[in-house]
């Protein structure tokens, strides 16, 4: 009767058992499924972003000798291929990185002085670079010289680059450009005369102008400046050069030391002021170290803001990094016999005008060693209406029509 009593608990065990065991089953043939499916999926996806090449490469293996370490228990690629997709378009290389950005950048200051200020460290350039002239153009409005700077630049593409920092109320739609002109200002701020901002907009110029690593030489020049001597004549002039050519000098009297601001100490002490040109021509080195510098510009701004900065700084700069390689001489003649705080302005020139800056006004000077009559590159102060008897002058005086 005991054991009679039991068969049905027993039958109802069993049966329970076999549901659960046909439950765990079902679980597990649903994990396997939901599983295979994910799986499936994935695979699609990776099949379809992935080049057909890429997939085929990923699971060849080339049949090595085998190895004499007896540890190696592992086949290894020794033969992993580069996609065949990869490689079938155009080579890039190095193309992004040597391409300059258009002039008209949105980079705000930082960043541009950031990305200026990179140098490589290997000297060896991987490429067949030209070294080009970078002619920043530091104006009020309109080049009104530009029609002579064409004729200058006309069959010269590749040796040289144009940067204008104008006014930023200048309207460039206002005043017809000469091509070599069109496209090629950078971004501006206000400037004013013997502030620092002067300093700051040249130094603009130069980032602007490094962004293209095939610019070797700069020359920081005015719309009223003009061309000595042609393009040949001047490209070689410089790029032969030793030194750079920033005007360096010390001037006791009180517009020269008397803008000495105890303020510029201790990073600039009376006895480091210098005073020079505004008008330079440094090489790549000074520029970047010219874009880098958060020693000296800093003080400037913290100091006397109307010391006429644009000429001291940058003399006092050089002076103290760069005495070993700089000339302490500018290629720009300006004629100061006014003894005022501006240069003497040409209305007109004249053949005999011409003749005498070209040969160094009577002065001799040191070139790469050596003396020379060859010291003036360019010239100012040359206004608008001087233009006509440039453009008929320039090609007997200044042999434009022999480049």
């Amino acid at each position: 009767m005991k054991d009679r009593n039991l068969c049905p608990l027993n039958l109802f065990s069993k049966v329970f058992n076999v549901k659960l065991h046909l439950l765990n089953l079902l679980s597990h043939f649903l994990f396997f499924i939901g599983g295979f499916i994910l799986g499936v999926l994935l695979t699609s996806s990776y099949l379809r972003n992935t080049p057909l090449t890429l997939q085929i490469d990923q699971f060849s293996v080339t049949t090595s000798p085998p190895s004499n370490n007896s540890n190696s228990q592992m086949l290894v690629p020794t033969n992993v291929k580069a996609p065949t997709s990869y490689m079938s378009h155009v080579r890039i290389g190095l193309k992004a990185y040597l391409d300059p950005p258009n002039v008209m950048h949105d980079m705000n200051d930082e960043e541009l002085l950031w990305r200026a200020s990179m140098a490589p460290r290997i000297p060896e350039y991987p490429f067949h670079r030209v070294p080009k002239v970078a002619f920043m153009f530091l104006t009020k409005g309109p080049v009104h010289l530009a029609p002579l700077w064409q004729k200058f630049f006309k069959g010269h593409q590749g040796l040289y680059s144009i940067y204008v920092h104008s006014d930023p109320s200048y309207n460039a739609s206002s005043h017809p450009e000469s091509p070599v002109f069109q496209g090629r200002r950078i971004p501006s701020q206000k400037v004013k005369w013997a502030q620092v901002n002067m300093i700051e907009a040249e130094s603009s110029l130069i980032a602007n102008a490094l962004l293209d690593i095939s610019n070797q030489r700069f020359v920081l020049l005015s719309e009223a400046c003009i061309p000595l001597y042609n393009f040949s004549t001047i490209y070689s002039y410089l790029l032969d050069s030793q030194e750079t050519f920033v005007e360096v000098y010390d001037d006791p009297s009180s517009v020269g030391r008397g803008r000495y601001n105890s303020s510029y100490y201790p990073i600039i002490t009376l006895d480091q002021w210098r005073k020079g040109s505004q008008w330079v021509e440094i090489d790549r080195d000074i520029a970047i170290e010219v874009v880098s510098d958060r020693t000296y510009l800093p003080a400037f701004r913290l100091g006397n803001r109307s010391c006429f900065a644009d000429e001291h700084y940058l003399p006092t700069f050089v002076n103290q990094k760069f005495s070993a390689k700089n000339s302490n001489r500018s290629v720009t003649w300006v004629d100061w016999s006014t003894r005022g705080p501006h240069p003497v302005e040409y209305n007109s020139t004249t053949a005999e005008l011409l003749n005498t800056l070209r040969s160094g006004n009577g002065k001799r000077c040191i070139y790469n060693r050596r003396r020379s009559n060859v010291c003036f590159l360019f010239a100012r102060k040359f206004r608008p209406s001087a233009l006509d008897s440039l453009l008929r002058l320039a090609p007997k005086i200044m042999h434009f029509n022999l480049n």
